[in-house]
C-alpha cells in the first residue's frame, strides 16, 4: 500500500506562509529629526542672550557660576536702563524686578554697564537694587584672553 504524503502543509490547504512580525525599528528618520533640531538649537541659542547692545569693559575676573537663570539689568551708553530687553525708568526698576522675581530678594541680578557710561550711573542702579533688598548683585564684564595685552589707560589722557 502506498502512503500519500501531503506536500502542501499539515492543514491541507494552499495557505500563504505566515510571516513573522518585523521586530526592527527604523531609526534613520528619528536620527534625522534629532540632528535637525540640534542644528536649530545650536544656531538659536546665541541669539537668546540679552538683546541690549552694551560694550562691556574687559577684565581678568573669573567666570560666575550658578544653576539658576539670573536677571540682567543693562545700562547702555546713553544711560538708559533695561531689564532683560525692556527699557524701564530708575523709579520703576525695583517694582519690575520684584514682579519678575516673585518677591524673591535672593534672585541673582547681573548688572551690565557700557564701558563708556558714567561710573556714578552704574553705582546708582546698584544702590537702588541694594536698597530694595536684592542680595546677589554682580557686575558683568568681558574676559580678557591671556594672550591679549591689557590696555593701559593713564589718567588725564
Amino acid at each position: 500500500m502506498a502512503a500519500m504524503v501531503n506536500i502542501r502543509g499539515r492543514h491541507g490547504g494552499s495557505r500563504r506562509a505566515r510571516r513573522r512580525p518585523m521586530s526592527e525599528i527604523n531609526v534613520t528618520p528619528m536620527v534625522d529629526v534629532m540632528l535637525v533640531l540640534l542644528v536649530v538649537f545650536m544656531v538659536t541659542a546665541p541669539l537668546l542672550t540679552v538683546g541690549v547692545q552694551v560694550e562691556l569693559p574687559k577684565t581678568k575676573a573669573s567666570v560666575i557660576s550658578g544653576h539658576d537663570e539670573p536677571l540682567a539689568v543693562s545700562i547702555d551708553k546713553k544711560g538708559r536702563i533695561y531689564v532683560q530687553d525692556t527699557e524701564v525708568k530708575l523709579s520703576t526698576l525695583t517694582a519690575r524686578l520684584m514682579a519678575i522675581s516673585h518677591n524673591n530678594p535672593g534672585v541673582r541680578i547681573f548688572v551690565r554697564g557700557d564701558e563708556n557710561i558714567d561710573y556714578g550711573r552704574v553705582m546708582t542702579v546698584i544702590g537702588v537694587l541694594n536698597g530694595a533688598g536684592f542680595q546677589k548683585v554682580a557686575l558683568i564684564t568681558r574676559q580678557v584672553h591671556p594672550s591679549a595685552p591689557t590696555p593701559s589707560k593713564t589718567p588725564g589722557r
